[in-house]
Formats: structure tokens, C-alpha cells, sequence
């Protein structure tokens, strides 16, 4: 605590609890950060501190925000709980989370929103914020003044317990909620009859054709300007159609249908992994996506070992993100910059959030990462369900994550204290 005087007032001023000594700092030079109150207070010289982390030779990167995961729970916690699905959030190097709605049950009404922000409050090991659900009968006011801070996922074709809206309630929807100055997220797919027994039966039925119609019937049930942000787009051809913000998962970035056995259930997903064209066109419009997100959205590996009809879409992801995209900043495919913007200051800024980074009254949450990769090994993972479809490949894992200005997590051990819940901007306390 340091004690000064002026205009005879005394002015206390705390000291900071978390100095992070030779960062290396964007624009190259190395610096000291100092943390208090769980905001940066201070760049450069060092300052005394209750504790000090020295930063020589790591990779001080502005903790991710991962805007789309499912933490399942409640009658779905053998897959995952937000005990579990936090932990492997922080060991990826993530310190905020975005929950979806396809909850059992879905989050459509304000009493279900706060039963889930009290079992999130519970059982996190890292910050969160909820979406709300979309359905023909919500009442999207009541929803974000219980503090949802977006709507959404909206489905346009059924997914994992997610029911389809139609064009009509579509457009209703968007109307609303442009009404309420909040976020739609949005799954666009479109989806055929037809077998689905493969991975390429799978991406027939939900093809790249049909998410870029679905993008377009978006676009026009956008009757009132709603603020618009893609999910999971899958195909660079999306893409260039869509009008608002685009999220893209590293499975679809870095992984193809080719890379598995047509019945390998373990990467049916929806969207679907597209073929290795389709692959290498997406990461070509990396410039142009704006927010990398995991779609966590863990399942046992009894449910992944079903027939393939019957086996539920979707992987686990969120303790892998930023890992694999640091191994690609590391091969030079990528930059960090980059990287940053996308896994961090980009989601931030879309939810609303206080964005984390190197400037004073920044949110204190960073994660420390050695400058070398390993493979990527299902034991070493965190998430309830124990398996991941990116076995073997390289990635640069954190060794310390801060969040709130305290070390929550480092060499795979975890201190919990109790999360921050962000609320949308409608939010009204009971």
C-alpha cells in the first residue's frame, strides 16, 4: 500500500498483488506488468508486488475468450459439468466462456437462465456468460433482463437439442432482439433427407451449398438490422455471403473427412468437417474471419461409439483452441497477433466484455506459454469426457493462466475462487 499526500487529502493507492516481470510486449520490446485489483495498472519499470512471475523466454498472450461452448451438466454431466469443462478451459488458456442454450432443459425462460447461473456460479473454475435461448413463444425482454448476454445459438436446421426456427419466427426474433440493441448468433445450416451412415453421407445431407442458402435466408429474415454473428461457419464460400461477424472452429480449420475413416464417429459434427478442398479455402479466408471459437460440445465416448445414425454430433475442443493455434503461430502458418485478436480481443468486444491486454484498466487475465510444442495427448486433457479428435497433433499448452489478476492455474494444478458472471447490457438484478 502506498500512502501520498495532495491538497492536504491522503490518497491511498494499492500495491500491485501480481507483477508479470520481461514480457515481451507487442511491438518488441519487454516490459513489466503489474496487476491490481484484477486490472492492469501499470506497463513498464517494476514496481514491489505480493508476487512476482518472471516471463523470460514465454509467450504472454491476453487470455482467450471462447464465445461458443456447451458445459452440458445437470442430467448430461457424465459428458461434462462446469467443474470439468471450466478446469479444461484454463488449461487451454481460456478465462471467459460463453454457455449455449441447448440445455436439458433449454434455457427459455428466466427461472431456467438463473438456475444455470447458479450452477455455473457453483462449480466454475473460470469466468462465464450465458446465451439465451430462441423459440417461437420466448419472451426475449424477460430473458435479457435476466442477464443473458446474447441470443442464441439460433438453429435454422435442427441440431444437437437444438429445434429449428422457420423464416417467419426468424425474422420475428431478429426484429426483437434488434429491438433490445442485443447479439443473434446463428446456426446456418440447412439439412436434406437422406442415409446418413459416413462422414461424407454427413456432409451431403448439410452441405456447404446449404449453409451458404441458409447465410442468405438469414440475411433476408434481417429485416430490422439486427446485429448479426455467424457460428461455426464451415466453407469459405459462406463466408463471402455472410453480413456480420464470423466465428470459425480450429476443427474445421485444421481438420478434414479425409483425415478419418468414413464411419469414425468421433468427428461427425455439425456443420460438418467438409473434404480437404473445402479445408484448405476456409483457412484461406483466415484475414477475413473474425473470431475463432471451440463449439465445445463434448459427448461420452460410449454415446461417440453408437452406429454412426445414431451416434450425437459434436467434439470437445475448448482446452485445445488456442494450443493448436499457437503451434501454427510457431510453423509461421499464422500470427500472433492474430491469434490474439481473434481468441481474445475480438469476442470481447462482441459480447461486451472488458477486454484483456497490455494497457492500464485492462481485465488481468493472461496465460504464459513456453515456446514449444508437444502432441496432443487424451490423458493430459481435462474435459469429463476424455477424448479429442486431435490426438497427435502439436500444440503449445500454458503453463500459468491469470485470471482476475490471480493465479488460477499452473502446472496442472488449479485454485479456484469464485468466477465473475457477465451479464448482457439488459440485465436488471432481482
Amino acid at each position: 500500500m502506498t500512502i501520498w499526500f495532495r491538497e492536504n487529502v491522503i490518497i491511498m493507492e494499492s500495491s500491485p498483488s501480481l507483477l508479470l516481470k520481461n514480457v515481451l510486449l507487442p511491438g518488441g520490446r519487454s516490459g513489466d506488468i503489474a496487476i491490481t485489483d484484477g486490472k492492469v495498472s501499470h506497463i513498464g519499470a517494476g514496481q514491489d508486488a505480493d508476487s512476482v512471475i518472471d516471463c523470460t523466454g514465454l509467450l504472454v498472450l491476453p487470455a482467450a475468450v471462447d464465445m461458443h461452448v456447451h458445459m452440458r451438466g445437470g442430467m448430461q454431466s457424465a459428458k461434462e459439468d462446469w467443474a470439468s469443462g471450466s478446469k479444461s478451459a484454463l488449461a487451454g488458456g481460456v478465462t471467459v466462456v460463453v454457455d449455449q442454450p441447448n440445455t436439458i432443459p433449454s434455457l427459455t425462460t428466466p427461472e431456467l437462465f438463473s438456475a444455470r447461473v447458479r450452477e455455473a456460479k457453483m462449480q466454475s473454475f473460470c469466468n462465464f456468460a450465458i446465451n439465451s435461448g430462441v423459440t417461437p413463444n420466448i419472451s426475449l425482454g424477460a430473458m435479457w433482463r435476466a442477464g443473458a448476454i446474447a441470443f442464441g445459438e439460433i438453429f435454422c436446421a435442427p441440431s444437437s437439442y437444438g429445434e429449428a426456427v422457420s423464416g417467419l419466427e426468424l425474422t420475428g426474433a431478429l426484429g426483437g432482439i434488434a429491438e433490445l440493441g442485443a447479439l443473434a448468433t446463428v446456426h446456418a445450416e440447412s439439412v436434406r433427407d437422406g442415409p446418413d451412415t459416413s462422414l461424407t453421407s454427413h456432409d451431403i445431407m448439410r452441405s456447404p451449398e446449404g449453409e451458404i442458402r441458409a447465410v442468405q435466408a438469414v440475411r433476408h429474415s434481417n429485416t430490422r438490422g439486427c446485429r448479426l454473428h455467424f457460428c461455426h461457419m464451415s466453407t469459405a464460400r459462406a463466408i463471402d455471403v455472410a453480413a456480420g461477424t464470423v466465428e470459425v472452429t480450429p476443427h474445421h480449420l485444421l481438420l478434414s473427412r479425409e483425415q478419418f475413416s468414413p464411419d469414425d464417429t468421433r468427428v461427425k459434427v455439425n456443420p460438418p468437417l467438409r473434404n480437404e478442398r473445402e479445408r484448405k479455402g476456409l483457412l484461406a479466408q483466415w484475414k477475413r474471419i473474425d473470431v475463432i471459437a471451440s463449439d465445445h460440445a463434448p459427448h461420452t465416448t460410449a454415446e461417440k461409439g453408437l452406429p454412426f445414425p445414431d451416434a450425437p454430433a459434436g467434439i470437445p475442443g475448448v482446452e485445445t483452441m488456442v494450443p493448436l493455434l499457437l503451434a501454427e503461430v510457431l510453423n509461421r502458418t499464422i500470427s500472433l497477433p492474430d491469434v490474439i485478436l481473434k481468441t481474445s480481443q475480438a469476442p470481447a468486444r462482441l459480447i461486451g466484455i472488458p477486454q484483456a491486454g497490455f494497457a492500464p484498466g485492462a481485465r488481468g487475465d493472461f496465460a504464459l506459454y513456453p515456446k514449444t510444442t508437444v502432441r496432443v495427448d487424451p490423458d493430459m486433457l481435462h474435459s469429463r469426457c476424455g477424448w479429442t479428435p486431435f490426438e497427435g497433433h502439436m500444440a503449445v499448452f500454458p503453463s500459468v493462466v491469470i485470471r482476475n489478476g490471480a493465479v488460477t492455474y499452473r502446472d496442472g494444478e488449479f485454485f479456484r475462487c469464485e468466477p465473475v458472471w457477465f451479464t448482457g447490457n439488459g440485465y436488471v438484478p432481482p
